[in-house]
Formats: C-alpha cells, sequence, structure tokens
C-alpha cells in the first residue's frame, strides 16, 4: 500500500527530533510524536511503527500527514506539539478571589465552627452587588469546586 504522506526529513529536521527526544523533560505525546517521525524516515511501515510505540495506526497516520502538511520551511516542533486549547473563561477574576479569600479568613457565621466551602459559596454568591468584577455583574452562581480552587492556589486555611 503507497503512503499518501511520506516523511523525508532532513539533516537538520532529524537532528532537532533527536536533541527534543533525548531532552528530558519533553510531554510523552511529543516524544511520542518525535519517536514516530524518526521511525516513519527510517522506512518503517506504519504496523510496525504502531506496534513499537504501542500506539494506533490511524495515530501514525495523522502525525505523519500533520507533519508533512506544515508548509515548508517546516516547523519541526509545531509538528509534535498539540495546538493551543481553548478552555474556559474564568469565573471570578483576580479581584473577586482576593475577595474570596478575605471571606475564608473572616470569622465564620453563627452556629458554625468553621467555614465549609459550600457555605463560602452561597455567602459570597449572596454578597452580590459587593462581589461584582470587572464586568460589572455580580456573580450569580458559585460552585463549591471553584471556591476550592481559588482557596487551593491562596494556600489558605478554613479551619
Amino acid at each position: 500500500m503507497q503512503k499518501t504522506h511520506v516523511v523525508e526529513l532532513t539533516a537538520e529536521e532529524r537532528q532537532t527530533l533527536l536533541a527534543l527526544s533525548r531532552k528530558g523533560h519533553l510531554a510523552a505525546r511529543q516524544l511520542q510524536r518525535a519517536h514516530l517521525l524518526l521511525l516513519s524516515d527510517e522506512g518503517k511501515t506504519d504496523p510496525e511503527i504502531a506496534e513499537a510505540l504501542h500506539v494506533s495506526s490511524q495515530t501514525v497516520y495523522n502525525t505523519r500527514r500533520r507533519f508533512v502538511s506544515i508548509a515548508t520551511p517546516r516547523d519541526t516542533e509545531r509538528a509534535i506539539k498539540d495546538r493551543p486549547r481553548p478552555g474556559k473563561k474564568r469565573k471570578l477574576d483576580g479581584k473577586q478571589e482576593a475577595m474570596l479569600t478575605a471571606l475564608a479568613c473572616s470569622k465564620a457565621p453563627d452556629g458554625q465552627s468553621r467555614w465549609s466551602l459550600r457555605l463560602l459559596a452561597d455567602r459570597f454568591v449572596a454578597l452580590g452587588e459587593q462581589t461584582s468584577g470587572q464586568t460589572g455583574e455580580p456573580i450569580t452562581s458559585l460552585s463549591y469546586e471553584t471556591v476550592r480552587r481559588v482557596l487551593k492556589k491562596a494556600t489558605s486555611n478554613r479551619g
């Protein structure tokens, strides 16, 4: 079967991939892709590469296709790195996080020995207009997990 995306590395590209694979702190996926391209350049077949690297043939095909499709001069590092992922917009800005941390450091409400994550989330939402961020809109809901992440980042103790 004829390969549609043949990887032919230049000496410089091969040196770059070898240097990246010897780096020591490269992400596992990037290291795997570097090895995949090196094996592909050596003339190994897709099933051989897939078996050697414990990946699917589709992964081999996709990596080769991505490498070959990059415009000349090819950016070897771009070919093996993941594309940035958009992620979700932050619920709280820095000022609001500081206010939440300050709330967690304040005295616990009557009848409670200390703040719980859910109690903090509910109280922060109840403060409404006082906790509005740069957009000016008050927080209408806040999960206890968001509170946990903010407090963990601030390395605070709710006790």
